[in-house]
């Protein structure tokens, strides 16, 4: 598309076309509007989104594929979240991790990771979120933190 036809659509159209951004989730998640997976319900009719030039990027916001990102990548475009139906629960998964259990407590931010020895609190599948108390160093207990369950014996905290 030309850089001119671009200037003369978005000349047109006031505001973007939210009917869009609604295929363009359901697309992206691969269920329609409502659908297990898809978006829990169409884009919010009263925004007044600004049309954008260039096309939407969509991602999912976090691993669980709970809300879909969509982010229009002009210069000062706008994002918004909309929330996805997740798949129904399945039957309790077992926990990987039990209570009392022995841990790695790993917590990984951009190039790094860190980690130490902890007892698990709480036990949970691969996935879920427990409480757990690192090992302590000094003469005063350490906190408990909540982590998620990597892989057996293995849990972490991941740093944006």
């Amino acid at each position: 598309m030309s850089f001119a036809l671009s200037a003369l659509i978005l000349a047109a159209a006031p505001f973007a076309d939210l009917s869009a951004i609604d295929r363009q989730v359901a697309a992206f998640t691969g269920a329609a509007i409502g659908e297990t997976g898809g978006a829990m319900q169409p884009v919010d009719r009263r925004l007044r989104l600004k049309p954008c030039a260039a096309p939407l990027a969509l991602s999912w916001r976090t691993p669980q594929r709970e809300t879909v990102q969509v982010q229009c990548p002009d210069a000062g475009g706008w994002r918004l979240f909309v929330p996805a139906r997740g798949a129904p629960p399945e039957v309790a998964a077992l926990p990987v991790v039990n209570r009392g259990d022995a841990v790695m407590i790993a917590v990984s931010g951009s190039g790094f990771t860190v980690s130490r020895p902890g007892e698990a609190l709480e036990s949970g599948p691969v996935g879920g979120w427990i409480r757990v108390r690192p090992v302590a160093t000094g003469v005063r207990p350490a906190d408990p933190m909540r982590v998620q369950v990597i892989r057996p014996g293995v849990v972490g905290l991941p740093l944006p």
